[in-house]
């Protein structure tokens, strides 16, 4: 299926007790931590690629929320850059969050060498792009001040 110039990024967290943990998965081909990330295909809205790159990368499904992070990532990292023509110079990632709190275990696709569950401040270390780190700030303030609510549920 063709890809298109559509980015996605999916912070995966769970609740426990009183503490939220969040799921950061290594990339096998460059080492880098970050969340689910993936592009839309076939003309995927963001929050229909967020699903299947979730579903594809970590094996789950849980309640998905919209955050208001959005930046962009340089097309000429993309192999599919020829195919969006010469006037593409960046892609704009769409940012969310899932709840797994409850969820089965995370099953890793191949793409991915290491998932491990973190405190905030670690998965804030770990992570290796600004974006990433501007989700998860957003995403864990959300959560602390409860506006993490069913007004931004997408799904």
């Amino acid at each position: 299926m063709a890809r298109d110039p559509l980015q996605v990024l999916v912070l995966l967290f769970r609740r426990l007790d009183k503490i939220t943990e969040y799921a950061l998965l290594q990339r096998a081909d460059d080492g880098v931590w970050h969340g689910v990330a993936g592009g839309a295909e076939g003309g995927e809205t963001a929050v229909e690629a967020a699903v299947r790159e979730t579903r594809e990368e970590a094996g789950v499904i849980g309640p998905l929320y919209r955050l208001d992070c959005v930046d962009s990532v340089p097309a000429r990292l993309f192999a599919a850059r020829p195919d969006w023509g010469p006037a593409c110079f960046v892609v704009k990632q769409h940012y969310f969050a899932m709840d797994l709190t409850g969820a089965p275990e995370i099953t890793l696709s191949n793409e991915h060498w290491e998932l491990r569950w973190l405190s905030y401040p670690d998965a804030y270390q770990r992570l290796h792009y600004d974006g990433n780190r501007t989700a998860l700030e957003e995403l864990n303030e959300r959560i602390l001040t409860g506006w993490l609510n069913e007004d931004r549920r997408v799904l």
